[in-house]
C-alpha cells in the first residue's frame, strides 16, 4: 500500500512538471507577440510636421523585454529632422537593447550604451521607422525624440532650457507634445520665467503655442527678479521660483488685452442661486457678478446637484464680433463658499447663427479645458486658434460642490479686411486732384512772380509821367556808375536815379544797349503818342531854340571810349577834362567859375554872387510859365548862341545844369533809323 502510494505521488509530480513546461512553451510566443505590438512605447504626440516620442516610463526606467516601433512622417517633398533629447540604454553591445532608425534606403543605428550618438539627424526622406527594443536590464531611462520637417531647421527638443542659450534674443521651433514631458517651470507670462525653466513647456504655459501643434517661439532674455509666482495656465502648473540671475519672456502678437463690458446686462446665465443668510437676508449670486474684477461673490448656478436636469451655462455678449484668444476664470472667491469649476467647454456664435462648440485641433472633438483647483486662484486658458464671435458661453463639465464662476475674456478688436479696389481708386483720384491743384498753384505763383518782376523793372525805369512811353530796349540800372562832386567837405555822392514826377528829359538811345535814367540828361523827352506831330512841330516843340552849326550831326554823338557812354552833367572839374573835347566834335566845355558850388543831390545851385550881366548874351529861355529868376550860370560864348542875351531857365525841380551845347533833339525818323 505504501509503495503504491509512493508511485502515485511520483506520477503526479511528473505530470505537474510536464504541464509547467507546456505552459512555458505556449506562453513564449504570446510574450514575443506582445513585444511586437509595441508595449515599450511611451508618450507619443504627432502632428503634420512635428512631434515628440519617448520610451515607456520615461524618464523612469524602461521595462524589460519590450519593443516600441513607430513610423513617423512629414509632408512629402520635405526632409525629416530628428533630434535626440535624451538616450540612456544600459546595453553596451546593442545586442538586445538599442534604438534604430530605418528608412527605405538607409539605416541609422543601432545606438545604445555610451556610444557617441549624434544629437541631430537630417534624413533624405520624409518617412522613417523608429524601433526601440529592450532585453533584461537593471537601469536606463530609455530615449526622448523630437522630429520636424526641414521647414524648421531651428528645431529644439522638449528638454532644452533657457540657460542653455547666451543670446539675449533668439527664435526656436518647439515640436508638438511637450506639455506632459517631465520638467519644472517657474514664473508666469506677465513677470517672465526663471531661466532654468523648460522653453517649450513655458511657451505652452504662456499661451504662445498649443501642445497639439507646436510652433515658433521668440524669446527675450532679461535680468532676473527676486521671486517668481507660479500659476496654472493651459493645463501646465508653474511653480514659485526664487531669485535668479536671468529670466526670459516671449513676444506675442499683442492680442491679449482684457475685453471690457459696458454693463452687467451683457452677462446672462441659465440660472442663479439665491442664498439666504443666517439673518434671513437673501443674496442673489447673479450673472452680473461674474466679472473677474468685481469684489464680492461670483455667479453661481441655482442647481447644486451633480446631475443637472439641464446643462448650466454663463453667456457673455461682447456687443460685436471680436477676436477672443483666451479666458481667465476663478471660483466663488469667498472662503466660506468653496465653489469652483474643475473643467468646462466653450460654445460660441454670431448674429443669427447656431451655437458651435470649440474643438481640438488634432482629433476634431470637443475640447475640454482645465478649470480651477480652488475657489481663489485664477486660471488662464488660451484659444489656439482664437475664437471669432460676438457671443460666447462657458459650459461647466465638472465642479466642486456648486458651479461658481468669475470670468474675463482676453482678445482684441478684429482687424477689418481692406478692399484694395475701394481704397486704391479714391486714393489715385485724390492724388490726381492734389497733383493738378499743386500744378495750378505753382503756375499761378510763377506767373505772379514773373509779373511782379516785370512791374518792378518798369517802376525802376519809368516815372508816373512816362507811363505811356515804350522803350525799344530794356536794361536794368547799374549801380556801378557814380559821379563824384567836389564840395567843401570833399564828399563823394552817387548819381541818383530819376524818381521825381517833374522829369522832362528823354533817356539817350543807343544801338545795342539799354537805357539809363540819370539826373542831368541833355535830351528832351519824346511822347510816343504824339510821334505823328513830331515832324510838323519840331521847331515849336524844341526845348532849345538854336540853329545847328555847320558840319554838325543831327543827333548827339557818343563820348569817346575813355568817357562814360552817356551825356555828362556839368561839373566843376570840367577844366581837367577840357582836352578831351575838340571844336570839331561839336561839344564845348563851359568856363570854370570857382565862385560857384553845386549840389546835384539837392537839385539846386548856390551862386556865390549875382551875375552882372543877367540880361547879357546866353541861351534863349525855354517857353515856361514860371517867372524869370536871376542867378543863372553864364556859359561861354560861341557855339550856337543866339543874338539874344538871355539865359536858360532850369526846370522847377532845379535838378539839372545847363547843357554844354545846344543839340537838336531826336525825332521819330531818327528813332526808327536807330532801331
Amino acid at each position: 500500500m505504501v509503495a503504491g502510494a509512493r508511485g502515485g505521488c511520483a506520477l503526479a509530480g511528473v505530470a505537474q512538471r510536464g504541464l509547467l513546461a507546456l505552459l512555458l512553451v505556449v506562453s513564449a510566443p504570446l510574450r514575443l507577440r506582445a513585444e511586437e505590438l509595441g508595449d515599450g512605447c511611451g508618450h507619443i504626440v504627432t502632428y503634420k510636421d512635428s512631434g515628440t516620442m519617448t520610451s515607456k516610463n520615461y524618464p523612469g526606467t524602461y521595462p524589460n523585454h519590450t519593443v516600441c516601433e513607430k513610423t513617423i512622417t512629414v509632408p512629402k517633398g520635405k526632409r525629416l529632422i530628428l533630434r535626440l533629447g535624451d538616450l540612456d540604454i544600459e546595453s553596451q553591445t546593442c545586442a538586445s537593447d538599442y534604438l534604430l532608425f530605418t528608412s527605405n534606403s538607409d539605416q541609422y543605428g543601432p545606438y545604445c550604451g555610451s556610444m557617441n550618438v549624434p544629437k541631430e539627424l537630417l534624413l533624405n526622406t520624409s518617412e522613417v521607422t523608429v524601433r526601440f527594443q529592450s532585453g533584461s536590464h537593471i537601469s536606463g531611462r530609455g530615449f526622448l525624440l523630437t522630429y520636424a520637417s526641414s521647414d524648421h531647421p531651428d528645431l529644439i527638443t522638449c528638454l532644452e532650457r533657457a540657460n542653455h542659450y547666451l543670446m539675449t534674443e533668439y527664435s526656436k521651433f518647439c515640436p508638438a507634445g511637450c506639455k506632459d514631458i517631465a520638467g519644472d517651470i517657474s514664473g508666469n507670462v506677465v513677470d517672465g520665467y526663471r531661466d532654468t525653466s523648460l522653453l517649450c513647456k513655458a511657451a505652452i504655459h504662456a499661451g504662445i503655442i498649443a501642445d497639439e501643434l507646436g510652433g515658433q517661439i521668440n524669446v527675450l532674455q532679461r535680468k532676473g527678479i527676486s521671486r517668481y509666482e507660479g500659476v496654472l495656465a493651459n493645463g501646465v502648473l508653474s511653480r514659485d521660483g526664487s531669485l535668479s540671475e536671468k529670466r526670459f519672456l516671449f513676444t506675442s502678437n499683442g492680442c491679449s488685452r482684457s475685453l471690457s463690458l459696458d454693463s452687467d446686462s451683457q452677462i446672462t446665465a441659465s440660472s442663479s442661486w439665491k442664498w439666504v443668510s443666517e439673518i434671513g437676508e437673501q443674496i442673489l449670486w447673479s450673472p452680473g457678478q461674474a466679472r473677474l474684477q468685481n469684489q464680492g461673490p461670483s455667479w453661481a448656478s441655482g442647481d447644486s446637484s451633480k446631475n443637472h436636469r439641464q446643462r448650466e451655462w454663463l453667456e457673455i455678449d461682447l456687443g460685436e464680433k471680436k477676436k477672443i484668444t483666451g479666458i481667465r476664470t476663478t471660483g466663488s472667491t469667498q472662503s466660506n463658499f468653496n465653489f469652483y469649476v474643475k473643467s468646462f467647454v466653450m460654445n460660441f456664435k454670431n448674429n443669427n447663427s447656431k451655437w458651435r462648440t470649440y474643438k481640438g485641433i488634432g482629433n476634431n472633438e470637443e475640447k475640454v479645458f482645465q478649470g480651477n483647483f480652488n475657489f481663489r486662484d485664477p486660471v488662464r486658458n488660451n484659444f489656439i486658434p482664437p475664437i471669432v464671435a460676438r457671443y460666447v458661453r462657458v459650459v461647466p463639465k465638472k465642479w466642486h460642490q456648486r458651479i461658481a464662476l468669475k470670468v474675463e475674456l482676453i482678445g482684441c478688436q478684429i482687424t477689418q479686411g481692406i478692399n484694395v479696389t475701394m481704397v486704391a481708386v479714391p486714393l489715385v483720384l485724390g492724388l490726381l486732384v492734389l497733383l493738378t491743384a499743386g500744378m495750378g498753384i505753382f503756375a499761378a505763383f510763377r506767373k505772379r512772380k514773373k509779373k511782379g518782376h516785370t512791374n518792378g523793372s518798369a517802376k525802376a525805369q519809368k516815372t508816373d509821367c512816362w507811363k505811356q512811353i515804350k522803350y525799344p530796349f530794356a536794361r536794368h540800372q547799374s549801380a556801378e556808375f557814380t559821379i563824384s562832386y567836389d564840395n567843401e567837405k570833399e564828399m563823394t555822392q552817387k548819381l541818383d536815379l530819376i524818381t521825381s514826377d517833374m522829369v522832362d528829359y528823354q533817356q539817350p538811345l543807343m544801338i545795342g544797349t539799354g537805357t539809363v535814367t540819370r539826373k542831368g540828361s541833355t535830351f528832351r523827352p519824346m511822347d510816343t503818342e504824339a510821334a505823328d506831330e513830331a515832324g510838323a512841330s519840331a521847331e515849336a516843340c524844341r526845348h532849345y531854340d538854336c540853329p545847328l552849326a555847320t558840319g554838325r550831326h543831327e543827333y548827339a554823338l557818343p563820348l569817346t571810349n575813355s568817357e562814360p557812354e552817356y551825356a555828362t552833367p556839368i561839373v566843376e572839374r570840367h577844366l581837367a577834362r577840357a582836352h578831351t573835347f575838340s571844336a570839331q566834335s561839336g561839344y564845348r566845355v563851359p568856363a570854370s567859375q570857382q565862385a560857384h558850388k553845386h549840389s546835384l543831390s539837392s537839385g539846386s545851385f548856390f551862386p556865390a554872387a549875382a551875375a552882372a550881366g543877367a540880361t547879357g548874351a546866353g541861351y534863349p529861355k525855354p517857353q515856361s510859365p514860371a517867372p524869370s529868376d536871376p542867378g543863372y550860370d553864364q556859359p561861354k560864348a560861341g557855339g550856337c548862341l543866339s543874338a539874344e542875351p538871355d539865359y536858360q531857365k532850369p526846370q522847377r525841380n532845379d535838378a539839372y545844369s545847363a547843357p554844354r551845347d545846344c543839340l537838336k533833339p531826336l525825332n521819330q525818323t531818327a528813332v526808327t533809323a536807330l532801331l
